[in-house]
């Protein structure tokens, strides 16, 4: 994409978030549209395009104050939860189903977990997207602290004909590695017994060295590990429950951090750090590339690289206050 065309793109996306009220989220995408504009020596002397950001980034200035000075925030309207979903799939080559997808994790993601069960209720009708719509349902319930009701949606599953018993397996292995991160020690029931299998855990023809991590037994430590998407399958995305990572800038230098993933869409996971810890957000800038991240799934431990693509804080709902931050994996 051209400037010309990428500043437009980000004016436009601005005036939707401020329209609808998502006034920080606005605020970013006007100073990223004044950055490339003053970076740019033909953008920057036309002057016209230079004060009208100013005065745009002015007037969202005075709004903002007047939301902060406010005792309350408002709900998210309908109109909002779908202009949540439609910015995070701008300039996203996908298939519709995959935007959908995305678009359900977005509201996720801002906390809006009662509109993003309704969409993964709908996703997980259609066969292509039913397990990874299965586990975004079980990521909601436990965001909202709702174990009994992660469980109950579990037990439903498997006493139903919905899943093949190969689906189910997974979503028992994905379920229970989020709710040992979690804490919980609550059994999950299983209706198939598991099968005598010789095969490895993984098979991935590009990796040249497989290791058996010691420390756990069920996981598989794999060097140089390239992350891939599947189109064709996108249930078969390598589920990321955790990162483990060194903090090389800001107030936590030089610890060890360990983060639990809250959602993931294809290679972006997305962290939830609590308003408290605002001090661990300040470590982190959008377009900062992480080295030597540990990242964990139920079938592999692997380390690459991230890239840090967003920081948002939560405004609404249960979490409002917190931050979300994502993250690309991508390679060393």
């Amino acid at each position: 994409m051209n400037i010309v065309k990428q500043v437009t793109s980000l004016l436009k996306e601005a005036e939707l978030y401020h329209k609808q009220g998502l006034l920080e989220e606005a605020m970013g995408k006007y100073d990223k549209a004044n950055e490339l504009t003053q970076n740019d020596p033909l953008l920057r002397t036309k002057q016209n395009l230079v004060d009208g950001i100013s005065k745009k980034i002015a007037l969202l200035k005075k709004d903002i104050e007047k939301v902060e000075q406010a005792s309350t925030t408002p709900e998210v309207s309908a109109e909002v939860q779908k202009l949540i979903k439609r910015l995070y799939t701008f300039s996203t080559e996908q298939d519709e189903d995959a935007m959908e997808l995305d678009g359900a994790i977005a509201l996720a993601k801002f906390g809006q977990y009662d509109s993003a069960l309704s969409e993964f209720n709908e996703l997980i009708k259609k066969e292509s997207l039913r397990v990874v719509a299965a586990k975004n349902i079980l990521r909601c319930h436990m965001a909202m602290s709702s174990e009994d009701e992660a469980f109950a949606q579990y037990e439903q599953w498997l006493s139903s004909d919905m899943f093949a018993p190969d689906q189910i397996d997974k979503l028992r292995m994905f379920f229970e590695k989020i709710l040992e991160k979690e804490g919980v020690s609550r059994a999950l029931p299983t209706a198939w017994a598991p099968e005598e299998d010789d095969a490895p855990l993984i098979e991935m023809s590009d990796v040249d060295e497989l290791q058996i991590q010691d420390a756990d037994a069920d996981s598989v430590y794999v060097d140089d590990f390239e992350f891939e998407e599947s189109e064709d399958e996108p249930d078969e995305i390598l589920d990321i429950n955790s990162i483990r990572f060194t903090a090389l800038s800001g107030p936590r230098k030089g610890q060890t951090l360990e983060l639990i993933v809250n959602f993931q869409s294809g290679n972006v996971i997305s962290l939830l750090i609590p308003h408290r810890d605002k001090d661990l957000v300040e470590s982190f800038k959008v377009g900062d590339t992480i080295d030597n991240i540990e990242y964990y799934s139920p079938i592999a431990i692997f380390n690459s690289s991230g890239l840090v693509t967003d920081i948002v804080q939560i405004k609404t709902g249960p979490r409002r206050g917190d931050y979300n931050l994502d993250i690309k994996v991508v390679d060393n």
